[in-house]
């Protein structure tokens, strides 16, 4: 519980930048509502993420824009993956603000309009949601001489700093919903299913859903896959009566093979088709078994956001008006054990958390059959 006296923050900024998340709208809410009820802070929503602080795109939010928007997808600001600190970052349309300057405008102009900006709409701290772009550019932004907080939301669960991320137990739904559909027909079929689940850089998801979804095979970009252990694997499942197998991978697992490439060789080669169809064609040759293959693509970001994400995104956002209260500037609120604590902005910022390879789960799969690739 903050102090009911005058708050350090009069007015904040919020926005949501990154990719759709089951979970925003819920912390959109947990922060307007705790803002505007218990502190009487200006709320200023910011639209499609950092590119409507460098367009000056943003409207004052009151109680009938963030009421009744608990369970609903998406974002209410809309989102973007502008990214002001790249060179040459994401620029869709031409920008007009302040003064002459029109066009493409390059990093400097971008972080230049996002200061007047936050001066001209006299903020007292902005309000980040995102994952690991989107907290590192508000780190960039706190060094830059902004007071920026950060929540942590991303499918991935991938933000180092928080044990959990909220949208990650909703794509996790998803994904083994997904998984539990296709064991019929790959029962149905005697076939190898394929499932493609997201996770570009690390593996939670994949892992997660396909303990969850008791999937055969789980690959994921820490440990690199050998086709052949696989084959060995999906082989003997068959003849012990194992008439299917599921087989989860996530976006970013890769082969041994790959592994040992430059990484500009492996971006080439990883663009010629999914992973999911990759390793399918990969099974067909090594064991002759009938394959198919699944990408659940942008389905697990979108609809509403689980029970226990709600709580997540309320928890959070409310957390950190608490901050914005007393002025504590440049943390990221997380998730800690049973805790929602501040942690500094530098502890995610350019970081991604990967699933250990003596994380416990790692250890339960393949004490219950699985096989991780290797």
């Amino acid at each position: 519980m903050g102090t009911m006296g005058h708050p350090a923050t009069k007015t904040l900024g919020i926005l949501t930048a990154g990719g759709d998340c089951p979970g925003l709208n819920a912390a959109i809410r947990g922060v307007c509502r705790a803002a505007y009820d218990r502190y009487g802070m200006n709320i200023l929503g910011i639209a499609n993420g950092y590119r409507g602080l460098i367009e000056g795109d943003v409207r004052f939010l009151k109680p009938e824009d963030f009421s009744g928007i608990l369970t609903r997808g998406g974002t209410i600001l809309g989102t973007s993956r502008e990214k002001p600190f790249q060179p040459g970052g994401r620029a869709d349309h031409d920008f007009s603000f302040h003064g002459d300057m029109q066009g493409d405008m390059h990093t400097e102009g971008k972080v230049q309009a996002i200061k007047e900006y936050y001066q001209e709409f006299k903020l007292d701290c902005l309000v980040v949601l995102g994952g690991n772009g989107t907290t590192t550019t508000g780190y960039r932004l706190s060094q830059e001489g902004l007071n920026v907080i950060g929540l942590p939301k991303t499918i991935d669960n991938d933000i180092v700093g928080t044990d959990l991320t909220f949208g990650f137990h909703s794509a996790l739904s998803i994904g083994t919903e997904a998984i539990d559909r296709l064991h019929s027909t790959a029962q149905s079929h005697n076939r190898v299913m394929v499932i493609e689940l997201m996770g570009h850089k690390a593996g939670w998801l994949a892992l997660y859903a396909g303990l969850a979804g008791g999937g055969d095979v789980i690959l994921i970009p820490e440990i690199p896959y050998d086709i052949k252990t696989i084959g060995r694997h999906l082989i003997k499942r068959a003849q012990n009566g194992k008439s299917f197998s599921i087989v989860v991978v996530a976006e970013g697992a890769l082969s041994i093979e790959e592994e040992e490439m430059e990484k500009k060789d492996r971006k080439k080669y990883r663009e010629k088709t999914a992973l999911a169809y990759r390793v399918a064609q990969e099974i067909e040759r090594e064991t002759g078994m009938e394959t198919r293959a699944t990408v659940l693509g942008y389905v697990q970001r979108g609809g509403i956001p689980c029970a226990s994400d709600r709580v997540l995104a309320t928890s959070l956002g409310t957390a950190a008006v608490e901050l914005l209260a007393r002025g504590e500037y440049g943390k990221m609120v997380a998730l800690q054990g049973t805790e929602i604590r501040p942690v500094d902005l530098q502890v995610p910022a350019g970081k991604v958390k990967s699933v250990p390879l003596d994380y416990y789960m790692l250890d339960s799969a393949v004490a219950v059959g699985t096989c991780l690739g290797r």
